[in-house]
């Protein structure tokens, strides 16, 4: 295990007094930081791996395991699990869930009801490819004394949903207030939906995605005026 020559901090001073700023000096901080940056990419990215093959009770030495490190190396650049917690988090909404979903939202589509179906889609076919992931985040919700960063993700999409409907409405000579409203309100009925059905199965994947779309467009068709 890679347990030695890790992150051991700068060489102490030899005379004890500040020191000028020295062009080579700032070279080996700047290196220094760069190696902390990446070493503790490399160790989030291991504990994303032990996520998927340990479930979301995964523990520190799930993670070393997955690293090839001793837990030392890990507590080196996490001051706890939370920490750790957060760093995998922060992952898995940055590489995993926001690119899907805000990449379909941006994405141009021949209808409301086709560009509702195509989110959705997304956010379901996520908790089927990556159920590990899905449960650990979901796990996470509300957690005391911490950042929720599942909300935080939560809060993005809405608010790009948001962005688009008021947009519809400005352009129609209509208030904008309610976008946010309508925009939160179908992000919460179909994460909720979803984490019902990722637990019940009990209707089809297809099926589901269809009944979730209607819902939402029944409403929003009824709420937006036509695209221009």
């Amino acid at each position: 295990m890679q347990d030695v020559a890790e992150d051991r901090g700068a060489p102490p001073r030899s005379d004890g007094s500040p020191a000028p700023e020295a062009p080579h000096q700032d070279g080996r901080r700047s290196r220094w930081t760069e190696h902390r940056r990446a070493r503790r990419e490399d160790l989030v990215g291991a504990a994303v791996e032990a996520v998927r093959s340990a479930g979301p009770e995964f523990s520190v030495d799930d993670v070393a395991r997955s690293a090839g490190v001793s837990k030392t190396v890990i507590y080196r650049y996490f001051s706890d699990k939370d920490e750790l917690v957060d760093a995998v988090l922060e992952r898995i909404s940055r590489t995993v869930l926001l690119p899907r979903l805000l990449g379909e939202i941006a994405r141009e589509q021949p209808d409301d009801r086709a560009g509702l179906r195509a989110v959705i889609t997304a956010f379901v076919s996520l908790i089927e490819d990556e159920p590990e992931l899905y449960r650990f985040a979901y796990a996470q919700t509300g957690r005391s004394g911490r950042a929720d960063l599942v909300a935080a993700t939560e809060h993005q999409i809405a608010a790009a949903l948001a962005t688009l409907m008021a947009a519809r409405l400005d352009h129609a000579g209509l208030p904008t207030e309610p976008a946010t409203t309508w925009a939160y309100g179908v992000v919460g009925m179909v994460q909720l939906s979803a984490h019902w059905w990722s637990t019940a199965r009990t209707v089809p994947t297809a099926e589901l995605i269809e009944q979730l779309v209607a819902l939402a467009h029944g409403g929003l068709g009824a709420l937006l005026p036509p695209p221009r």
